[in-house]
């Protein structure tokens, strides 16, 4: 059914149980996994105007935070017994980061997870499992 199952993750409690259910579908069908993780563009825009000092403070913390994110998520995919590899994709808009990874490897399913805005809350806050669903030709998994 599935070979190749892309997950994207931010480290959230939410996204952990996306990561989780990815992994144990993978494990099931035999399918490999592809862990993404994507840092958004405006965040370095934004801080570039504080000053070099401030951008390489921010960096390092958000190579930290990548790292913890990753380490986390290769913890759970080694103790699933799954083939997998991770990605950082930087300085992206995370929907079009995650279709486009998916689509870069020929990945056959998408899973993320999804806070199940609704109404004006889903409008000012955005989502970015919508914008994935409504871009990929590839089939996305939400979970909830």
């Amino acid at each position: 059914m599935y070979k190749h199952i892309l997950i994207a993750t931010d480290g959230s409690e939410l996204s952990t149980k996306g990561l989780d259910h990815g992994l144990r579908l993978a494990k099931t069908v035999g399918a490999k996994v592809t862990i993404v993780t994507v840092t958004d563009v405006w965040a370095t825009s934004a801080i570039a105007a504080a000053g070099p000092a401030t951008i390489a403070d921010y960096e390092a913390s958000i190579r930290a935070a990548v790292e913890e994110i990753l380490a986390q998520a290769s913890k759970f995919a080694t103790e699933s017994g799954v083939e997998f590899e991770t990605r950082h994709i930087p300085n992206s808009y995370a929907a079009d980061a995650i279709v486009e990874t998916a689509q870069d490897n020929n990945c056959d399913l998408i899973v993320m997870a999804s806070h199940g805005r609704r109404g004006l809350r889903k409008m000012l806050l955005g989502s970015q499992t919508t914008e994935v669903l409504t871009a990929s030709t590839v089939p996305v998994l939400v979970v909830r």
